[in-house]
């Protein structure tokens, strides 16, 4: 899960996701300043990542949740934008 780093605390973090906010381990990435966005594994950040891959990374838990939720005519280039016509 992406999550952005709102407050830096060494090698923890106080970060805030679609699930709310949590404490991360940041022994495997280091230290990051506050506004990073790391992707959050099992309460330990694995990777930064940029903002605009947090994004499409969300979009795409969106449109899975949608999916398994059963809703009817889920609209997949909504939520894959960046791969239409690829």
């Amino acid at each position: 899960m992406p999550v952005q780093i709102i407050e830096e605390q060494g090698f923890f973090a106080r970060c805030e996701g679609r699930n709310g906010e949590e404490t991360v381990n940041m022994m495997l990435t280091g230290p990051q300043p506050a506004g990073t966005w790391v992707v959050n594994f099992l309460g330990s950040a694995r990777e930064v990542i940029s903002e605009e891959d947090a994004s499409k990374i969300d979009s795409a838990l969106d449109a899975l949740s949608a999916v398994m939720s059963g809703e009817e005519g889920v609209d997949l280039e909504r939520y894959f934008p960046d791969l239409v016509g690829n």
